[in-house]
């Protein structure tokens, strides 16, 4: 990483009784938050949420409402791993 360029965190945090929501993160959220604040929400296939107002760009999520959050991989760091089974 090039030094004072911070690159964003995507998250898909599954929200309950709710579809997961994609969100960037500056920085991983800590035990001690009592949310998470993310940028650009949008769902799994990175389009517009149905539940949200158009041309909300940030959304604050407490943690009472979230099941489970996957961290994704940056597309940039992601390792190519060999399929043995595919033939493509």
């Amino acid at each position: 990483m090039i030094e004072g360029l911070r690159y964003m965190i995507t998250l898909l945090v599954h929200i309950s009784n709710s579809e997961p929501v994609k969100l960037d993160v500056e920085e991983m959220p800590r035990s001690s938050d009592i949310m998470i604040v993310g940028r650009n929400p949008r769902d799994r296939k990175d389009r517009e949420v149905e539940w949200l107002d158009e041309g909300v760009t940030t959304v604050m999520l407490p943690w009472s409402r979230i099941n489970l959050i996957q961290v994704l991989p940056n597309p940039d760091e992601q390792a190519t791993f060999p399929q043995l089974w595919r033939n493509d």
